[in-house]
């Protein structure tokens, strides 16, 4: 068979596939803190010919002759590009302004995520619109953060944690689901992620916790899980925990949303290009089959 059939079918898969993207971005225009995927083609590996060969004192060298068999996928990446914020008014509404991503505790295990539209569940703490934990430090009341180290019972032996000093040796922050005081009213989080409430009785303003932010050294490599949340992998490397606007985080935009970063404008490019990729790649196959048929006609 000839071997254009064969390119041709790969033309089509890739296309498809990327098609697939396509859809999917457009489908996410509007979700908060969505982040468009695009489709990297490469060639598949080419059959040689004939191999290259040196200069000789008589003659010069040539060029190998090789002949492509077709495309793949060479990635699928997610494009980190900021998009704008939409101004919500709702005081429980967060957007990063710059790197970084909201901890959130699914069951027993920790996912990551861009949209910040949180909620206060029965339990009084703040939750996004699945239910899931919102995941900050643990601070006292003048709004510092809590350091704690595990200390040995000399007598039980029991290991606890005690707060220290942050110098002290062992000394780590207590990550912690973010618990709003149902005794705190007009409450609000500021820049630096901090969870300010007014004391119902004395109406002096208390930090009641702190957001944290999550960063990587490789955000490409996160896989994304649903209901706009990421998990990391092998690749993506280890979250790095601050407080937002230190250590290369980003800043939060109070009473505002993420929009999505998906441009339409591009995305329809894209689909224009990829259709007419698909039919080249159709017509292809169809004039392969053409000069097939006419090799067999020849017999006639």
């Amino acid at each position: 068979m000839m071997r254009s059939l064969y390119s041709g079918v790969t033309g089509l898969r890739s296309h498809q596939t990327k098609m697939d993207v396509i859809g999917n971005n457009i489908a996410n225009v509007n979700t908060v803190g969505f982040k468009a995927s695009r489709v990297i083609f490469q060639d598949i590996y080419s059959q040689t010919i004939a191999p290259a060969s040196a200069a000789t004192a008589n003659t010069g060298g040539t060029n190998p002759q090789q002949i492509g068999l077709g495309v793949q996928i060479g990635t699928i990446d997610v494009l980190n590009t900021p998009s704008s914020s939409q101004y919500t008014g709702n005081t429980l509404d967060l957007a990063i302004d710059g790197s970084g991503y909201f901890v959130i505790q699914k069951g027993g295990a920790y996912t990551y995520t861009r949209a910040g539209n949180f909620y206060t569940d029965s339990q009084n703490y703040l939750v996004d619109s699945n239910g899931n934990y919102v995941i900050g430090y643990e601070v006292d009341t003048d709004g510092s953060l809590v350091c704690r180290r595990t200390v040995t019972d000399p007598v039980t032996g029991e290991e606890s944690e005690a707060e220290c000093a942050a110098t002290d040796d062992g000394a780590h922050l207590t990550m912690q689901r973010v618990f709003i005081d149902p005794g705190y009213y007009d409450v609000s989080i500021s820049a630096n992620g901090q969870v300010v409430g007014l004391d119902a009785e004395t109406s002096k303003s208390t930090v009641l916790g702190q957001i944290l932010l999550a960063t990587f050294a490789n955000p490409n490599g996160l896989e994304k899980t649903g209901e706009n949340a990421y998990r990391t992998t092998v690749n993506s490397g280890d979250p790095v925990y601050d407080t937002p606007g230190v250590g290369g985080t980003g800043s939060l935009n109070p009473g505002s949303l993420e929009m999505s970063n998906v441009d339409l404008t591009a995305q329809f490019a894209d689909m224009i290009t990829t259709q007419r990729g698909f039919q080249a790649n159709s017509r292809s196959i169809t004039t392969t089959d053409e000069m097939l048929e006419e090799l067999v006609n020849m017999v006639r």
